[in-house]
């Protein structure tokens, strides 16, 4: 007898449709399963046989072959151990098939019998309600995160035998429903805040700038100067997720395997060690899986010791810094992964960490100096807008009671700044000004008389490349829009002149 059983599998973050057919025929007893299984597929029949046994059902004795369609689709992980179960008993006749043709399933077995949680829940729930499916068998750990998907009736089982039961009828299990609207209510919640650094306006500021209007920012500063701590406070001044933007967040965690919850809530805050691989910062593998430029999408990515990193890996991040995505190909197939972030970068300004400090002495050479800065390529600085030197705070000023600005504050302009730009660019097809082109600088960069007077003298005199001279106008762009001026003004330009350190000859 054959039986046919419904499941789905992952490639990237997406989900795809796989039929399992389970036959059993006369011969000598084993499990055989084709259509481009992996290991972990492969070694299911192992899982399969005991569990069955010991949730008290009689395993079949005779051949089994385990067909996994479509065939020229490579499977990988455990999503499968349920389904071929569940095709063994119905094919053996303790399930009917009738009771099965609707439903979807996935799930790991234990030995015992119980159902383990998988990764990539979430993009397979998305998919069933893509297709107009209704009911989704899955492991009770998973439960939450399916839940969110109200189109999908998704049954919660704890082991085999439950499972079992409800498809027999003998048990009922209500599909669960969390409803998204109430996790979305609970404002977010951080452990840091910006009242907390001391002094640093001038960077306080530029960070402000740099996430009203998507600017990658660079900071340049010696150890201790607090380049890290501003940068884990950046989350706290993004406006909060939308549920769209969680979704998508959500799908690329789930895939990961790092989700928390049923849905992210907070804005992504990645910060990989300056050793990382450049498969693991870009994503890849035989079965491509997402790397740290995705798991920060729609929040930000923070490189400390920036210049540390590895050539090749700061290369990789130009095309999805350009295209905000990044598109992996594999003899299998091609991926694409979301990759829009905000670029945090931090680096010392020498090899030694102190040149330009104001309390120690640096020790390099002028030669050792620029070689080190040299680390970063000149395509890479093009793609970030905004580099500022972070300067060592004197101890009066660490001292000092002051109250600083909260994130609330900073947060509420950068939020005005962002509908400003929502509104400019709704039939562009961009969302910040980092993202325009010339076209559209020329277009909503204008500038007035004193303004344009004032860029010419900077290009003149500072020696401003024709890029930097763009990248000037985008942050005046950003300044102005925090200032709620429709023209960017003189001193607009003036302060986005200051943000373009690297400009100037060391």
């Amino acid at each position: 007898m054959i039986a046919k059983v419904n499941s789905l599998t992952i490639w990237g973050i997406e989900s795809f449709e796989v039929e399992i057919e389970v036959d059993i025929a006369k011969g000598i007893p084993g499990i055989s399963i084709v259509g481009l299984p992996d290991q972990a597929v492969k070694e299911s029949k192992d899982r399969i046989k005991p569990a069955i046994k010991n949730s008290g059902f009689e395993f079949p004795s005779g051949k089994i072959t385990v067909n996994l369609a479509p065939a020229d689709l490579k499977k990988e992980g455990p999503y499968f151990d349920l389904p071929v179960a569940i095709g063994i008993l119905t094919a053996s006749g303790i399930i009917k098939q009738s009771r099965i043709d609707e439903f979807y399933f996935v799930g790991e077995l234990a030995l015992n019998g119980e159902i383990r949680k998988v990764n990539g829940i979430l993009p397979m729930a998305l998919k069933l309600k893509e297709k107009g499916r209704k009911k989704f068998v899955l492991p009770y750990e998973n439960s939450n995160e399916a839940g969110i998907i109200k189109e999908v009736d998704s049954y919660p089982v704890r082991n085999l035998k439950e499972c079992i039961e409800f498809l027999n009828g003998k048990i009922d299990i209500k599909p669960i429903k969390v409803e998204i609207e109430k996790i979305f209510e609970r404002k977010d919640r951080y452990d840091v805040d910006f009242s907390e650094v001391k002094g640093q306006r001038y960077v306080k500021r530029a960070i402000e700038v740099a996430v009203s209007g998507g600017h990658n920012i660079l900071m340049i500063g010696s150890p201790g100067s607090g380049k890290t701590m501003i940068a884990k406070r950046i989350p706290t001044i993004l406006p909060s997720l939308t549920i769209e933007e969680s979704i998508e967040i959500t799908k690329i965690h789930s895939v990961a395997g790092i989700l928390k919850g049923p849905v992210v809530t907070e804005r992504p805050f990645r910060s990989p060690h300056h050793s990382i691989s450049d498969i693991a910062l870009i994503g890849g593998g035989a079965i491509p899986k997402p790397g740290e430029i995705s798991l920060a999408h729609n929040g930000v990515l923070f490189l400390d010791e920036l210049a540390e990193f590895h050539r090749d890996v700061l290369e990789a991040l130009r095309q999805p810094l350009e295209d905000g995505k990044v598109n992996i190909s594999r003899a299998k197939g091609r991926v694409e992964f979301p990759s829009k972030f905000l670029l945090v970068a931090a680096t010392n300004p020498c090899p030694c960490g102190w040149y330009g400090d104001n309390y120690r002495e640096c020790h390099c050479s002028l030669s050792q100096i620029v070689k080190y800065r040299k680390k970063l390529s000149g395509p890479l600085i093009d793609r970030i807008d905004i580099h500022i030197e972070v300067s060592s705070l004197p101890g009066n000023i660490l001292m000092e009671e002051t109250q600083e600005e909260p994130s609330e504050k900073i947060r509420e302009r950068v939020e005005r700044a962002r509908e400003i730009q929502k509104e400019r660019f709704k039939n562009e097809g961009i969302y910040f000004n980092a993202h325009m082109n010339t076209a559209q600088i020329k277009k909503y960069c204008i500038l007035t008389e004193e303004a344009k007077s004032l860029l010419k003298n900077a290009i003149e005199n500072l020696k401003i490349s024709a890029r930097a001279y763009d990248k000037i106008r985008k942050i005046a762009r950003t300044i102005a829009d925090l200032d709620n001026s429709e023209k960017i003004l003189p001193h607009h330009i003036s302060e986005a002149i200051q943000y373009r350190c690297l400009d100037k000859e060391i």
